[in-house]
């Protein structure tokens, strides 16, 4: 099976008037990588650094005991955490448009929400949600 199966075609003319077709593998991990054509690419760093925003913020505690806590941490604890999210899904997602005009901040809160409830519903889940690294 073919590891690369997107390719990138670059033709050429030889001295012997023959046309030459170099096949070059093109990388997912790239930045662009000439497949996606909606800014998928800019779209996961505009989410990526969102998501890196919200371990620094007023979702994390100020005492530095507990400055790796967030709330979700908490509503998982006491197995809240899915609905938790999917009512964030529902509020960000139902509010776009309405509150502040069609906000990207919204949709990336909605994103990032549906992350978190992959990983809560136990699509992507570590040993106990993650809450034992906190201790």
């Amino acid at each position: 099976m073919d590891d690369h199966p997107y390719r990138e075609f670059a033709f050429s003319v030889n001295s012997n008037d023959t046309i030459e077709i170099k096949k070059t593998p093109v990388s997912m991990n790239e930045p662009t990588n000439h497949l996606w054509k909606y800014n998928e690419d800019k779209i996961l760093k505009d989410i990526q650094d969102y998501v890196t925003s919200t371990y620094g913020s007023h979702y994390c505690s100020h005492n530095e005991d507990y400055k790796d806590i967030q709330t979700i941490d908490l509503m998982a604890a006491k197995d809240l955490a899915p609905g938790f999210c999917q009512s964030n899904i529902l509020k960000y997602g139902s509010r776009y448009g309405d509150k502040d005009g069609r906000n990207k901040r919204d949709l990336l809160k909605v994103i990032h929400y549906a992350m978190l409830l992959l990983h809560f519903d136990g699509h992507y889940t570590r040993k106990d949600n993650g809450l034992s690294e906190f201790r």
